[in-house]
């Protein structure tokens, strides 16, 4: 095997275009931060102070315990990468496996088109990989926003695909965003990041009839793969496009047939997924998950809350409620199996029509997990319907409340309401407080960090600011 530094010399197929995970490779890394858009720095911020939230909200529910007492027991003691808020030091693949089980106890989630959850895989990948290589607060931001975005690209137009053939997403894509960004901070070369990305395609997972495990295994692959690339362990050149590749064996095919889309399409381009790298941003259409429910029925708690702000309707004004939702929105996790259906049946809590009644009840949702539900929005929500429907986006239900004078006011969300600058986060992620395991001022330190996160010389002072005192 290839020494690291020995890493330089690129490999390219015999003839033809360079392939997918070459293109995304040579583009990381090339990738400096100074190329970064200032949008694409503060939602790289946003998501960091979003994750570390989470973890410390998590860090005492069973499954976070579970993580953290698995690789204690593990190994425990090592000189490598810290476990957020215990504290614990462990391999940087433990570490990771931990962390992300930490983020995703805690609920308060990023989300990429409904069903993957990028932050969870890439956020833990790159904090081990910035501590041990003791990279800036620069260098992480730049890994981070390169993860999200191959990852994103990667995964776009066939998570309803990939979901239908019995995977789950999140995991399946996870791992290539989780390994771009250890393998951009550790400062691989080009060849190192080809190899890893090709690598993943191994050790990529997720089922959906299994459940128990996701993002976690996720992050902990992709440490694999970026430890065996920088060794110099070759990946396939097309593992990505070609005939036995990535989307051959997750889509059923590589030449972008899709079973299922967000959008009605049945055929999309593999071409597409790298076109304008770096100038047109994918990674800007993530969007924050502020409350501990799932994503598509975040709309449902914030703009129906909006619609009765308007129009100062109370819930004893309320007749019924009627939301038009995507189709897909409607059979969660994915049609072809479907754990719920939302537009038929009784409603129950955690319903789409419980958290529309929320919304008009409580004009918002607790932050923190635990609170009694008001017995007004338990009987509300039985006078909520839920239509399916091919035209409307993903994320953006049109809401209609009608009152019992006979009026009806409707609001029609955009799909984008949960996506927002750095200051809008830092002022919504202040309501965790109450539940997490270090003081308000603690917290206020991580959010200033965040914020100055390109000011940082070492970014590991993000994993300082979780740890509980003693």
């Amino acid at each position: 095997m290839r020494s690291v530094a020995q890493g330089g010399n690129q490999r390219r197929r015999a003839s033809g275009p360079p392939s997918m995970s070459r293109q995304f490779a040579r583009w990381v890394a090339g990738l400096r931060y100074e190329d970064l858009p200032p949008a694409v720095v503060d939602r790289a911020k946003g998501l960091t102070l979003h994750a570390l939230a989470s973890a410390l909200q998590g860090n005492q529910l069973p499954a976070a315990q579970e993580a953290v007492k698995l690789i204690s027991e593990d190994e425990a003691g090592r000189n490598g990468a810290t476990v957020l808020v215990q504290g614990i030091r462990t391999s940087k693949g433990n570490a990771a496996f931990a962390n992300a089980e930490m983020i995703l106890a805690g609920g308060k989630w990023d989300t990429f088109r409904m069903l993957t959850h990028p932050g969870c895989s890439i956020l833990p990948a790159a904090l081990a990989a910035a501590e041990t290589e003791r990279a800036s607060g620069r260098e992480f931001l730049t890994g981070l926003a390169a993860g999200y975005e191959v990852m994103e690209r990667l995964a776009s137009d066939f998570i309803p695909t990939v979901m239908a053939r019995g995977f789950h997403a999140g995991p399946v894509f996870g791992i290539f965003g989780a390994a771009v960004a250890a393998s951009k901070i550790m400062r691989s070369t080009e060849d190192q990041i080809n190899d890893a990305i090709a690598l993943c395609v191994n050790l990529a997972a997720g089922n959906l009839e299994s459940l128990g495990l996701r993002e976690g295994p996720a992050a902990r692959n992709a440490m694999l793969a970026v430890a065996l690339a920088r060794l110099g362990h070759r990946g396939g050149e097309t593992a990505l496009e070609g005939k036995a590749g990535l989307y051959h064996a997750y889509t059923g095919n590589n030449e972008g047939d899709l079973t299922y889309s967000f959008t009605g399409d049945t055929r999309t381009s593999l071409d597409k997924i790298t076109a304008n790298l770096g100038k047109d941003w994918m990674f800007l259409e993530t969007l924050y998950r502020i409350y501990s429910i799932t994503g598509y029925n975040l709309a449902h708690v914030d703009v129906t809350a909006k619609l009765c702000e308007e129009h100062n309707i109370r819930y004893q004004d309320v007749d019924r409620i009627e939301a038009v939702v995507n189709w897909l929105e409607t059979q969660y996790p994915s049609p072809a199996f479907p754990s719920r259906r939302e537009d038929i049946g009784e409603p129950d809590i955690g319903s789409t029509r419980y958290y529309a009644a929320y919304g008009v009840v409580k004009r918002g949702f607790p932050m923190v997990p635990g609170t009694p539900d008001p017995p007004e929005v338990l009987e509300l929500m039985k006078r909520v319907t839920i239509v399916p429907s091919h035209q409307m986006t993903l994320f953006g239900p049109r809401i209609t409340v009608f009152t019992k004078d006979g009026k009806s006011y409707t609001k029609q969300a955009t799909g984008r309401e949960f996506i927002w600058d750095f200051a809008e986060e830092a002022k919504r992620i202040r309501g965790v407080i109450p539940g997490i395991p270090i003081p308000a001022a603690q917290f206020e330190e991580l959010i200033a960090t965040c914020r100055d996160l390109d000011a940082q010389s070492q970014a590991a002072r993000l994993i300082e600011l979780t740890l509980k005192k003693g």
